[in-house]
């Protein structure tokens, strides 16, 4: 059995992370961290688990194996380092970190410590995606040119019962998220269009904040691949009813998923038509397959490279924004 620590119910994620372990038949949740105490201690107390207040005595406790970390972006480098220090596995919300620097700390911390380490892109692991995944590899759209991906919601309008919209007032403080609506929401299309077109070499992003916050809420990043293939990627905390989109167009045909409802066209189909196919398995959520990671030695299927291109992007996009220009992505990874 894993027993694991839960650290921060700060993201809206956090209950979700919860439930999973405890839906999990090798997880068992042994206590409660949260930089908050009060709200930390109420968690504990739903959980029906200790509550600790000292973050450094909860790490030496041998019997944890491991911690979720849902804490504050800006927190998650430094809650990682401790708790790959102190030799325990670690699932964390995206983003893993800020910069490409930070990543790189942290990869060698938790290789020195000989720990799983899983970051949340859940994304990756859904039906529809897998299936656009075999579509790529299968040749059907030929030589993959473009990718456009599109997730938003209405978080932040206003409403009759809240004011300033449902997202947390939190996911609007710059210094602990890091941004808005592109790095937190945005992270779906950016690890998507990452995984389908490869090694991303240079970005473009407009950051905007309509609702004048402190940070973007709605946004777009246009990145450029080594293979020279593209990708849009939009996001928003402003759009109502907006479906997500998923849209990748290649040589031989093109492939449309909305709301998980797939279509292809394809030269290398013996039809004209748009053909609905057939539904392809799931894999595991992340929660899932780290734990499977570390108690049956499997290779999860999201990997560094994904959370490391993200944390690319998204540094890319916000400096894209500042600079008012396109940004050539290795000068963030002189060490690649």
């Amino acid at each position: 059995m894993l027993r694991v620590a839960l650290l921060s119910k700060w993201h809206v994620h956090a209950v979700d992370y919860a439930a999973q372990a405890q839906e999990n038949p090798n997880i068992i949740i042994s206590s409660v961290w949260d930089e908050d105490p009060v709200r930390g201690k109420e968690w504990a107390e739903e959980l029906e688990v200790p509550f600790v207040q000292d973050l450094t005595t909860l790490l030496s406790d041998e019997s944890i194996d491991a911690v979720i970390i849902a804490s504050p972006t800006n927190q998650h480098k430094n809650l990682i380092l401790a708790a790959a220090k102190r030799g325990k596995h670690i699932f964390t919300e995206k983003v893993l970190a800020f910069t490409i620097a930070d990543c790189e700390q942290i990869f060698a911390a938790v290789d020195a410590a000989g720990v799983e380490l899983m970051v949340s892109l859940p994304r990756l692991a859904d039906d529809y995606f897998i299936y656009a995944e075999q579509a790529v590899n299968q040749g059907l759209l030929g030589q993959l040119t473009m990718v456009r991906c599109r997730a938003a919601h209405n978080g932040a309008v206003p409403t009759e019962t809240s004011p300033t919209g449902w997202l947390p007032e939190t996911f609007f403080n710059l210094a602990q998220c890091g941004g808005g609506a592109m790095i937190d929401l945005g992270a779906h299309p950016i690890y998507l269009a990452n995984r389908l077109l490869g090694t991303p070499s240079a970005v473009t992003g407009r950051l905007q904040q309509l609702t004048e916050r402190g940070v973007d809420d709605q946004s777009v990043a246009v990145v450029e691949y080594s293979n020279q293939a593209m990708a849009v990627l939009e996001t928003s905390f402003v759009s109502s009813k907006s479906p997500f989109q998923l849209e990748l167009y290649g040589t031989e045909g093109t492939l449309m998923i909305e709301n998980k409802e797939i279509r292809i066209k394809s030269t290398k189909l013996d039809t004209e038509e748009w053909t609905k196919p057939a539904k392809v398995p799931a894999l595991p959520l992340p929660m899932h397959q780290w734990a499977a990671a570390i108690e049956e030695n499997t290779a999860p299927s999201i990997t560094r490279t994904d959370a490391w291109n993200l944390t690319l992007i998204n540094q890319g996009a916000a400096l894209s924004q500042k600079r008012n220009r396109r940004v050539d992505l290795q000068e963030l990874t002189p060490s690649k």
